[in-house]
C-alpha cells in the first residue's frame, strides 16, 4: 500500500483548522439568531433579519477579502453571493438595512484573509442544511427567496472540495497554517459579534 505524505500533511492541516475553530463555530451556531432560522417555527422576519446580517458579511468579504485572490482562485467570480441575498430580500419585499462593517482587516496578510474566506465559504455548505428548513415555509418553497441558501446548487459539494484543495495547496506552498487558522477564528468571532444583537 503506498502512502502519499503530501496528502497526509494536507489532511493534518485541514483537521487542525477544523479542530481549532470548532469552539468558535459552535458558539456562533448557538446564538439565538442562528437558531431562529433552523426552528420549525421560523418567522419570515427572522429569515430576513438573518439575510441582512449575512449581506454585511458578504459585502465585506467581496470588497476586502476577494481582492487577495483575484488571480489565484479561478472561480472567484462565481463565489460572489451578495447579489443573491439582495434578490431574496427583494422577492420578500424586505428592506435592506444599511451595510455595517463586520471584518476590521487593516494590514492583514493573504493567509489571514484565506482563513476568513474558509469560514465564509463553509457557510455556503451549511446553507444547504438551512435551506431544507426554510423551504418548509410556503412563501419560500419554490426557487425564489432562497437563492442565497441554495448556494451553488448541486455543485455546492464540489465547490467546497475545490476550495479546500486550493486552501491546502496555498498552506503548503507558503507554510502559513497558523495564520490561516488565526484568520478563521477571527472570522467566526467577528461574525459572532455582528450576529449577537438580540
Amino acid at each position: 500500500m503506498s502512502t502519499n505524505p503530501t496528502f497526509a500533511i494536507t489532511s493534518n492541516f485541514l483537521n487542525d483548522l477544523k479542530t481549532q475553530t470548532a469552539d468558535s463555530h459552535k458558539k456562533l451556531e448557538d446564538l439565538p439568531v442562528s437558531a431562529s432560522i433552523m426552528s420549525p417555527e421560523m418567522k419570515i422576519e427572522d429569515y430576513t433579519f438573518y439575510l441582512n446580517l449575512m449581506h454585511d458579511v458578504h459585502n465585506d468579504t467581496e470588497a476586502l477579502i476577494f481582492p487577495f485572490f483575484t488571480n489565484l482562485l479561478e472561480d472567484l467570480e462565481q463565489r460572489k453571493k451578495k447579489h443573491l441575498i439582495e434578490n431574496d430580500l427583494s422577492f420578500l419585499n424586505a428592506k435592506k438595512s444599511d451595510a455595517e462593517k463586520v471584518f476590521h482587516t487593516e494590514g492583514i496578510s493573504a493567509a489571514f484573509a484565506l482563513g476568513i474566506l474558509y469560514v465564509v465559504e463553509g457557510s455556503t455548505l451549511g446553507g444547504r442544511f438551512i435551506l431544507k428548513n426554510v423551504s418548509k415555509r410556503p412563501e419560500l418553497s419554490g426557487d425564489q427567496g432562497v437563492s442565497y441558501f441554495n448556494g451553488y446548487g448541486d455543485k455546492t459539494g464540489s465547490f467546497w472540495k475545490s476550495f479546500l484543495s486550493f486552501l491546502s495547496e496555498y498552506e503548503q506552498e507558503h507554510n502559513c497554517g497558523d495564520e490561516i487558522i488565526e484568520g478563521a477564528i477571527f472570522a467566526f468571532d467577528s461574525i459572532y459579534k455582528h450576529f449577537d444583537r438580540r
